[in-house]
């Protein structure tokens, strides 16, 4: 199976590609789309939008795992991130991949088995759970890596899980709030 990770924004855009078999996971690429700043939103949307399309054309991955959103104070860049996100949600649905969402505390959860560990700790698990002789850069790279590793060992569970075949069991749920 191929994971791809997606950290969103509307300034970087990390993606993380993991291709998992038998348990075991190796990191196929990743990597960040960029868009200038000073360019208007929607272009730089429409360029998120033909660089995502680029992506899901070339890799084909089996599922995209995506961080939801997490609002700080800046309520204007949420609203830009939230844009662009709706942009990489409708991609990944165009083209039929399955959408996964995943909370911060829910990726460290999953990779370093700790909701509240540190950044720097998720980044070296990521590396380690991967054999990689270094963290992915840039850091938006390694966050989309560590969704995607995220979404392998919780997909793994729910396939175990009664819960696994129930709607709404971990796949996007536009009507969830």
């Amino acid at each position: 199976m191929i994971i791809l990770g997606i950290d969103p924004g509307f300034a970087i855009v990390g993606f993380g590609l993991v291709e998992t078999a038998g348990g075991r996971a190796r990191l196929v690429q990743c990597g960040a789309i960029t868009t200038p700043a000073g360019v208007p939103l929607p272009t730089r949307l429409m360029q998120i939008a033909d660089d995502m399309d680029q992506l899901l054309t070339q890799f084909r991955p089996d599922a995209m795992a995506i961080e939801e959103l997490f609002f700080s104070n800046n309520i204007t860049t949420g609203i830009g991130v939230a844009q662009a996100r709706g942009v990489l949600l409708l991609a990944a649905e165009r083209r039929g991949v399955p959408i996964y969402e995943y909370s911060p505390s829910q990726v460290k959860q999953a990779v370093v088995g700790y909701g509240k560990a540190e950044k720097r700790q998720v980044m070296d698990m990521t590396r380690r759970l991967l054999n990689l002789k270094a963290v992915p850069k840039p850091d938006d790279a390694a966050d989309a890596v560590a969704i995607a590793l995220c979404h392998a060992r919780s997909f793994t569970s729910r396939l175990q899980s009664p819960d696994a075949a129930r709607p709404g069991s971990g796949r996007y749920n536009p009507r969830k709030e």
